[in-house]
C-alpha cells in the first residue's frame, strides 16, 4: 500500500497554482490531475510530510483541501489543527 495524498478545490486553476508554487516548475506529476483534483501516491508514508507542510503555510493563499491516506481506505483531512499531529505520527509510524 502506498500513501496518497489527495487534493482538491472548487476554483479552476488553483491546484495548477499551488503545485508550480510547490515544486517550483510546470512540469509536476499531471498523471492524476484535473482542472479540481489532485492525487499522487508516494512509496514512502514520510515523503507526504512536505507537501503537509506546504499546505499548511500557504492554507490562507489558496482554497484547497487536502486529504491523507496512509493506510488503505482511510483517508484524512488535513488541517491546521491536525498537521502537526499528523507529521508527527508519521516520522513515529514510519521512522526509516
Amino acid at each position: 500500500m502506498q500513501s496518497v495524498v489527495s487534493l482538491y478545490s472548487v476554483l479552476p486553476g488553483e491546484l495548477e497554482k499551488f503545485l508550480i508554487n510547490f515544486y517550483g516548475t510546470k512540469d509536476f506529476d499531471k498523471t492524476n490531475f484535473s482542472n479540481k483534483q489532485w492525487k499522487k501516491e508516494y512509496p514512502n508514508p514520510v515523503e507526504i510530510v512536505d507537501i503537509i507542510g506546504a499546505y499548511i503555510e500557504n492554507i490562507d493563499d489558496y482554497k484547497l483541501s487536502m486529504w491523507v491516506s496512509i493506510d488503505n481506505g482511510v483517508f484524512i483531512k488535513v488541517t491546521e489543527d491536525n498537521a502537526d499531529e499528523l507529521i508527527r505520527y508519521l516520522y513515529e509510524r514510519f521512522p526509516y
